[in-house]
């Protein structure tokens, strides 16, 4: 077969040497993988970076719920405590009342630890005033009396008990404070 029998079938052959052709096809197929695998490979990085980011963002978003819902209980469980305190010193001033039955006392007297101790388990703290320095972060004055006998800002009685829950104010002691003359 002749070089004018190929063009007539269509067939086109570059004018020169035959054998370079295939040596530039190669060639050029092999930058043409190394564009597309360069590609691809870039493509996979930023695909693996977003994975990364993506993943980041939900743990801080587990983390950040875990967080609030905590607070959320620990809220909950400070205002049950907050609300319950009343009952608590209800139960001390009816423990202070003489009563003829014994036993009624001794009833009076369980249902007051059974409460307290509930009030303990929840981290409910009762907060040390009487002979103490005065704070005004802890306790409210609600009396002072001037005296030479103690020192200046000591708390003399305690009107009423002041309470932590869990490190934090949850009611401050209600107190007499000694000033000086």
């Amino acid at each position: 077969m002749n070089h004018e029998q190929d063009n007539e079938r269509g067939d086109v052959s570059p004018p020169g040497d035959g054998e370079n052709l295939p040596a530039l096809t190669v060639e050029g197929e092999l930058q043409a993988v190394a564009a597309e695998r360069d590609k691809l490979a870039a493509e996979k990085a930023d695909l693996h970076d977003r994975l990364l980011r993506k993943q980041a963002e939900f743990e801080n978003f587990r983390r950040r719920s875990e967080r609030d819902r905590s607070d959320f209980t620990q809220f909950v469980g400070m205002d049950l405590a907050r609300e319950l305190l009343p009952v608590l010193d209800d139960f001390e001033r009816a423990l202070k009342v003489e009563c003829p039955d014994p036993n009624y006392a001794k009833g009076v007297e369980l249902i007051y630890q059974r409460l307290w101790e509930i009030l303990r388990k929840m981290g409910v703290e009762p907060i040390e005033a009487a002979g103490q320095k005065f704070d005004p972060n802890l306790h409210q004055a609600v009396d002072r009396v001037e005296t030479d006998e103690t020192e200046d800002q000591t708390v003399l009685e305690e009107y009423q008990k002041g309470y932590n829950f869990k490190g934090k104010l949850l009611r401050p002691a209600m107190v007499k404070v000694a000033v000086r003359p």
